[in-house]
C-alpha cells in the first residue's frame, strides 16, 4: 500500500491537498514526488532526479502513465543537473509505452515554468539539454508567473537516412516529412479525424524504420487545424515538436508564410520558422495539474 498526496492547481495555484490511499501488489521501497504538467493538453509526469532519482523510467513511465491504474499521462520527464556546461538542465523523455524520446517542445516549456517557479533558478533565458542537443528557452514571466514560453527548436530538416526511406511508397501524395529532432510526417487533408484511424499504420509504416510521428492538417482561415499520432503514445491533444513540423510543411509546400498558429485539440500554440537563422520557435502555454507521490 502507499499513499498518493495529490495538490492540485487552477491557474497554477494550490487550492486543495487531497490524500488517496492506492492498493497495489509492489512492495513499497521509496517514494518518489511527481508534478503533473501540461503544455495544450499534452500532458507528462514531471520528477527533479536531483532528489529522485528513478531506476528504471522506462518502466515507471508504462505504469504511471496508465490512465486507469496509474497517475495517467502522455509519458515521465525527467528533470536534471547537464552534464555539461553549455546547458543548465537536462531532459529525458518517455513515452507512455516505455520508449525514449529525442525530444518533446510541449514539455520543453513545462520544464521552463517548473525550474523557474519552483525556484530552480532566476534565469528567464533556460539552455535545455535533450538528445536533439541543446534547446534555448525563453520565459514571459509576470508577477512571478510564466505565462507562456518560446523555445528555440533549431533547425528543420526534411531528409534522414535513418529514419526516412521514401522509395518504399505507398505514403499519402499530401504528406511532407520534417524532422524537429524526432521524425514527423504531416499530411494535408479535410478531414484531420482520419488520424485516429491511418495513425498508428503510418507510425509503423516501412518508410519509417525508426517509427514516425503523424500529423494531420487542414489549412483553415484562423490557422492550421492539426491531429497528432505520436509515437509510442498514441493520440495526444497536442504536440509541439508536431505543431513546429507542420508549420515548416505549410510553408515548404506554400500553403502558408513563416508564421502559423497551430490549432490543437488541447490548444493553440504559435510557431515561427525565421528567415534569419532558419530556426523554428515555439510559443505556448505551460501549466500545472497536480503534485503527488507514487512508490518507484
Amino acid at each position: 500500500m502507499c499513499i498518493i498526496t495529490f495538490c492540485c492547481y487552477f491557474a497554477a495555484n494550490p487550492i486543495a491537498n487531497v490524500s488517496i490511499t492506492h492498493l497495489n501488489n509492489v512492495k513499497m521501497t521509496q517514494k518518489i514526488h511527481f508534478t503533473k504538467m501540461h503544455g495544450a493538453g499534452n500532458d507528462y509526469i514531471y520528477v527533479d532526479t536531483s532528489t529522485y532519482p528513478i531506476a528504471d523510467p522506462s518502466a515507471a513511465a508504462i505504469a504511471w502513465s496508465d490512465r486507469h491504474k496509474g497517475i495517467g499521462s502522455d509519458g515521465l520527464v525527467l528533470i536534471g543537473p547537464s552534464p555539461i556546461p553549455e546547458a543548465d538542465f537536462s531532459m529525458r523523455i518517455f513515452n507512455a509505452d516505455g520508449s525514449e524520446a529525442m525530444m518533446c517542445g510541449n514539455a520543453s516549456r513545462c520544464i521552463g515554468k517548473y525550474v523557474y517557479e519552483k525556484g530552480l533558478t532566476t534565469q528567464t533565458q533556460i539552455r535545455l539539454l535533450t538528445l536533439s542537443g541543446i534547446k534555448v528557452l525563453e520565459l514571459h514571466v509576470r508577477n512571478g508567473n510564466v505565462e507562456s514560453v518560446t523555445v528555440d527548436m533549431g533547425e528543420p530538416a526534411f531528409e534522414n537516412e535513418k529514419q526516412y526511406h521514401p522509395e518504399t511508397g505507398n505514403l499519402p501524395a499530401s504528406g511532407c516529412y520534417v524532422c524537429m529532432g524526432n521524425p514527423h510526417y504531416v499530411i494535408f487533408t479535410n478531414n484531420v479525424d482520419e488520424v485516429e484511424t491511418l495513425g498508428e499504420e503510418l507510425e509503423y509504416h516501412p518508410a519509417f524504420p525508426e517509427r514516425c510521428n503523424i500529423e494531420f492538417a487542414e489549412m483553415r482561415p484562423d490557422g492550421i487545424r492539426v491531429r497528432v499520432w505520436e509515437r509510442g503514445s498514441g493520440i495526444t491533444m497536442a504536440c509541439g515538436t508536431g505543431a513546429c513540423a507542420t508549420a515548416v510543411a505549410a510553408c515548404k509546400t506554400g500553403r502558408a508564410g513563416r508564421n502559423a498558429r497551430i490549432i490543437m485539440d488541447g490548444g493553440t500554440l504559435e510557431v515561427e520558422w525565421r528567415e534569419a537563422d532558419n530556426h523554428v520557435y515555439m510559443t505556448g502555454p505551460a501549466e500545472f495539474v497536480f503534485e503527488g507521490e507514487m512508490a518507484e
